[in-house]
């Protein structure tokens, strides 16, 4: 949410026009129906509704968003659409809408999670407490990465999401030139790390579902024990890439060894399965290699180094006085230097 959004009323959305919408592709036709909103701003806004026996998330782009927003709900409603029928933990797919006259823009239909976020107020005590369920916690997590890696995506329809080919070519060149426009002071280790990654490749690439955003806040579990996701949310960055990348998106958070636990982390992983266990985890359950793991924390690390730059950027500029965006100054260079440090160590050329 915008600074300036923090005081403002929650947004609201014509329920009148959504009934007449759901009218006409057969949703509990002539049903009373409510909404409520649960989270958004500056992002895509969601709604809970309910009709007749619908209970859905309604997920939207808020007022006045640019167009690229629509094609953006779109390609995650793709998404959750070529989920269904796969063991991937996801919402159920009802409906889309791409007329702008019923709610201003493009939007669709999930089913609602019954479940819980890491990021919605804590972990409940049972999850703390419970040492195992507590462990579940981190390889459910994983096996959300290796559920996505084994779904033939192109057989799903999603042979357009993204660009596989050339895939690791790409992302320097394209972050870099993000980084040049973001940039606000020269980060330590950034030039070595850039150099590293231009002169290395994992082992192996072999394309698949890959979420892009995939952590602890992009997901919710089920209330009940054993341990087990309810649902992956928030595919706004799912593409066809490096299911690999997602996996270590996740462990880079896990400290290296003989290193302190990494700055920054919002959930407490210290009495979590080590980063072996998990990377291992994913071996078991994918059935791909991870001997290159480390190639793909060395990105990780370095990209989301420079997507924080961006948000750092606006408290250098004096656009913010966020206390959390500023905590990202010390961060990225944790971030920066911790990949720089692995990479020195790493080699498969």
């Amino acid at each position: 949410m915008n600074d300036n959004d923090l005081n403002s009323p929650d947004p609201t959305i014509d329920t009148t026009r959504l009934a007449a919408w759901m009218d006409t592709v057969g949703l509990a036709v002539g049903a009373p129906i409510s909404s409520r909103y649960v989270s958004g701003g500056s992002q895509n806004e969601i709604f809970e509704i309910r009709r007749g026996d619908i209970h859905a998330a309604l997920r939207k782009p808020p007022a006045g968003a640019l167009e690229s927003r629509n094609e953006g709900i779109l390609r995650e409603w793709k998404i959750i659409e070529a989920l269904t029928g796969t063991d991937v933990p996801h919402t159920h797919a009802i409906a889309v809408c791409t007329d702008p006259t019923v709610l201003g823009g493009t939007f669709y239909l999930m089913g609602f999670v019954d479940g819980w976020s890491p990021m919605g107020g804590g972990m409940p005590e049972e999850f703390v407490t419970d040492r195992e369920a507590n462990r579940g916690l981190a390889f459910e997590l994983v096996r959300g990465v290796a559920e996505m890696a084994k779904v033939d995506w192109r057989a799903k329809g999603l042979h357009d999401l993204g660009r596989p080919d050339g895939y690791h070519d790409r992302q320097v060149e394209r972050w870099m030139r993000f980084y040049e426009r973001v940039k606000t002071r020269e980060i330590p280790g950034l030039a070595e790390t850039t150099e590293w990654l231009q002169h290395h490749r994992p082992l192996d690439f072999v394309p698949g579902i890959m979420h892009g955003d995939y952590q602890f806040a992009n997901v919710m579990y089920k209330h009940t024990k054993p341990t087990e996701l309810a649902a992956i949310i928030v595919w706004e960055m799912g593409t066809s890439g490096a299911p690999k990348l997602d996996l270590a998106w996740v462990v880079q958070m896990w400290p290296d060894k003989g290193r302190e636990m990494n700055p920054g982390n919002y959930i407490d992983i210290s009495q979590m399965p080590s980063r072996d266990e998990l990377v291992e985890y994913f071996v078991q359950q994918s059935g791909r290699q991870c001997d290159d793991i480390d190639y793909y924390i060395v990105l990780a690390r370095w990209k989301l180094a420079i997507v924080l730059e961006q948000s750092y950027q606006r408290v250098v500029l004096g656009q913010t006085d966020n206390d959390k965006l500023a905590m990202f100054g010390p961060l990225i260079v944790d971030l920066i230097g911790r990949a720089a440090e692995m990479a020195s160590t790493t080699d498969y050329s």
